[in-house]
């Protein structure tokens, strides 16, 4: 989870962090930004920086994010 501080201001993300082949795919799950990097943390930083360019690009969408913690849960299907 990252952290954006502006003018006192914290914007909070869920982050889910996939392999692809060679690479980790990291997804902001509000905004649907993405990046990547070949280490887990390494996506996690470029993911970080991605959403604060994407934060500095959209400043009339920064009253419409969510301040509070998504709900997150699984999901069980049979098949058969």
């Amino acid at each position: 989870m990252f952290s954006r501080y502006t003018i006192g201001m914290t914007y909070r993300s869920t982050v889910v962090i996939n392999k692809e082949g060679r690479w980790f795919v990291a997804r902001s799950i509000e905004l649907g930004v993405v990046s990547q990097g070949r280490t887990v943390e390494d996506a996690q930083e470029n993911l970080k920086e991605a959403v604060e360019l994407y934060l500095d690009d959209m400043p009339k969408t920064k009253k419409y994010l969510n301040k509070g913690q998504p709900l997150v849960t699984s999901l069980e299907v049979s098949r058969g």
